[in-house]
């Protein structure tokens, strides 16, 4: 099997991919979690291997039409955190760990997997690579700042450390290797894709599962408790799509921006929040980062196929007006 090959199958596999990372790191865990201290370093590795594919000047050209970028953003940090925050402290107001878990996962930056789905789906790439690469940028003092706002009175949160583990994990990496891809005129991701690739999508399984395996004691045995937190995690995310949904069709934007809208404001980069969790915050409050793990490429896929649906029906009846991102 060739490595284009491989990538091709992991490609497919990945709405399963992070699920199954999740239940083999709860089921090994006491053989995975020695290897914890590994993973900042690979998920600095694998930042650095996403950010091969685009340059400083895709970077400097997604603030000149910021239109649907600042809406996607105000989605991001302001409506879905507040959202998140609301219902965690609706449904456990008395677990300060479970709350900072829930908003976590809502104040978390995009995931670069986002492009992947927009690009399947026939989205408008150069708005995704925008608020990807802008929200990379903005993750040391957005995250930290949300965390420390809504949940500083209730937990310990370091928000210094917090932001240089950011901008050492997410920032750095990624100007590493939009600067490789500017030098080398992209072809460096050219030469190294085929062989990175599909060695990035085994090491997200392999973060997911050593992740995993360090809150394996919160999720196992079974408890009612988990499946309430898992049952919020799966609405919150869903939330997420569903917003970008509705603001796309609100504004009457057309079928690409729309299919950016949804993943861009459903999906995160889980990994990284899995790893900030476990790294500056107690263990507990990684839990519900974790469970995320479960569901955010099923629902991609799920919306994936809503979308593919209306845009069948919506075929019929015409185009919408379209805004130049």
């Amino acid at each position: 099997m060739t490595l284009k090959h491989l990538d091709r199958k992991l490609q497919k596999l990945m709405p399963l991919l992070t699920p199954t990372g999740v239940v083999l790191g709860v089921l090994f865990s006491q053989h995975l979690q020695p290897f914890a201290f590994l993973v900042p370093w690979m998920f600095g590795f694998m930042t650095f291997v996403g950010s091969l594919g685009s340059g400083l000047g895709e970077f400097v050209r997604s603030v000149t039409k910021p239109y649907q970028l600042i809406v996607t953003m105000i989605i991001l940090h302001i409506v879905m955190p507040l959202i998140a925050f609301g219902i965690a402290k609706l449904l456990f107001p008395d677990d300060g760990y479970l709350v900072t878990g829930l908003l976590m996962g809502a104040v978390i930056p995009i995931g670069i997997t986002s492009m992947i789905w927009v690009s399947v789906y026939r989205g408008n790439v150069p708005l995704t690579l925008s608020v990807i690469l802008v929200d990379t940028m903005l993750s040391p003092f957005i995250v930290p700042f949300s965390l420390k706002l809504l949940v500083g009175a209730d937990v310990h949160i370091d928000a210094r450390a917090m932001s240089l583990g950011l901008l050492w994990m997410v920032v750095v990496p990624s100007l590493l290797g939009m600067l490789l891809h500017q030098i080398t005129n992209g072809k460096i991701h050219a030469k190294a894709s085929p062989v990175l690739s599909p060695l990035n999508k085994i090491g997200l399984a392999v973060v997911v599962a050593i992740n995993s395996s360090v809150v394996a004691p919160y999720l196992k045995p079974f408890s009612w408790r988990v499946a309430a937190v898992a049952a919020t995690v799966l609405f919150i995310a869903s939330l997420g799509y569903m917003i970008g949904w509705l603001v796309a069709r609100l504004c009457n934007w057309d079928r690409g921006i729309l299919v950016s809208m949804v993943f861009n404001s459903g999906m995160r980069n889980i990994s990284a929040g899995a790893v900030i969790a476990l790294t500056y915050l107690p263990a507990p409050a990684a839990v519900p980062v974790i469970l995320g793990m479960l569901f955010q490429q099923l629902l991609a896929s799920v919306y994936g196929a809503l979308i593919s649906r209306f845009a069948a029906e919506r075929s019929e009846s015409g185009p919408v007006r379209s805004h130049a991102v």
